[in-house]
């Protein structure tokens, strides 16, 4: 009945056959009006809370540095291996000298492994590292050379370091001794990815400051940044085995039994500039809070340009690094002495780089 009276005021059949269409169609305009909303809002909802966190990540950004947050003479520069094969000559050690000078630089990370998956470190990785430590302690009074190890870690579906093996941190430590009876002055360990809470890390780093203390040498590691929002790397750890970040309170544990611990506050996907600025300014605040006044903390800043999803080079400059570092440490902990920035890496670097370093940093 309810189709009958809906043909009143329709001419013949052609009305008629339009009316069934409209009780046929009718459900199906609605449904591909919801679809059509659905498209629309659900984007939205994704992207409401990514332009919130950019929007405070900017905000972050701004303000003035407070007076006198320069280099305190603590910054650090990672090399690579280039200086302990052969490569490298004395003409490219007094290079280095003439970068240095007047920089705020007192450690040398060198490339001088990688260590084997069982922990061990074959003597002809780096058959040159007596000449260059010599080297460097003729041409650069007080600046130290520390041994930079790492290694791949495993997981389900890759080859790599299994640090929950005694016998394999065992080795570690050993080849820790090796490069120390070498001649180095430390040991900086980057092992990745680095699970946020693993026990097995802490132990070996226990292991390795009994080893350095006890030859009055450095130990130093490369952090993995700290969670931006809280229990991110739980959420993470949900799709990917490894996540990207530390909790707070595993970076402060990493950070007690250290010498040094370096952030590498860069591959953080930020688009913009001053979003990464503000994302480095947060890292700097969240580092200091939970690093130990006697601990020196590096922030690590880009010397390399690349442009991928993980790292926007027209994003992640030294400039805005710098500003963030500043930031951040004019926020928390504005006369905190041992502090410094780290720079990654030496053979990447552009003249554009080390002037943002010296004319932001250092002064």
């Amino acid at each position: 009945m309810e189709g009958t009276e809906g043909t009143e005021g329709t001419e013949g059949a052609e009305g008629a056959e339009g009316t069934e269409g409209t009780e046929e169609t009718t459900p199906a305009r609605g449904r591909r009006r919801w679809v059509r909303r659905a498209a629309i809002a659900f984007p939205l909802l994704l992207l409401l809370p990514l332009l919130s966190v950019l929007t405070a990540l900017r905000i972050n950004y701004t303000g003035d540095p407070a007076d006198g947050t320069y280099t305190r003479n603590r910054d650090a520069l990672w090399l690579g291996h280039a200086w302990v094969d052969g490569r490298k000559k004395d003409a490219d050690v007094d290079a280095l000298a003439r970068r240095l000078k007047d920089t705020g630089i007192r450690d040398l990370y060198v490339h001088s492994g990688p260590l084997e998956h069982d922990g061990t470190l074959p003597k002809s990785v780096y058959p040159k590292a007596r000449w260059f430590i010599d080297a460097v302690h003729e041409k650069l009074p007080g600046v130290r050379v520390q041994a930079f190890l790492g290694d791949v870690l495993a997981s389900e579906n890759s080859e790599g370091m299994l640090l929950n093996d005694a016998d394999t941190r065992a080795a570690v430590v050993r080849s820790a001794r090796q490069v120390l009876d070498t001649g180095y002055e430390g040991i900086h360990i980057d092992l990745e990815p680095m699970p946020s809470g693993d026990r097995d890390f802490l132990t070996l780093l226990d292991s390795l400051r009994r080893e350095t203390r006890s030859r009055d040498a450095q130990l130093s590691v490369a952090a993995h940044q700290i969670d931006p929002l809280p229990h991110l790397h739980t959420v993470f750890g949900l799709f990917t085995e490894h996540p990207k970040w530390w909790s707070q309170e595993f970076f402060g544990q990493v950070a007690r039994r250290v010498d040094q611990i370096a952030v590498m506050s860069y591959d953080t996907a930020q688009p913009l500039e001053g979003t990464y600025g503000g994302f480095v300014a947060q890292q700097t605040s969240l580092a200091l809070e939970v690093t130990p006044p006697s601990t020196d903390l590096l922030m690590g800043l880009p010397f390399y340009y690349e442009s991928n999803f993980d790292h926007w080079g027209h994003a992640e400059t030294v400039p805005a690094a710098v500003r963030g570092v500043r930031l951040g440490l004019s926020r928390t902990d504005a006369d905190r002495a041992n502090f410094g920035v780290a720079l990654y890496i030496d053979f990447a670097a552009t003249e554009a780089d080390w002037r943002a370093y010296k004319e932001d940093w250092v002064r």
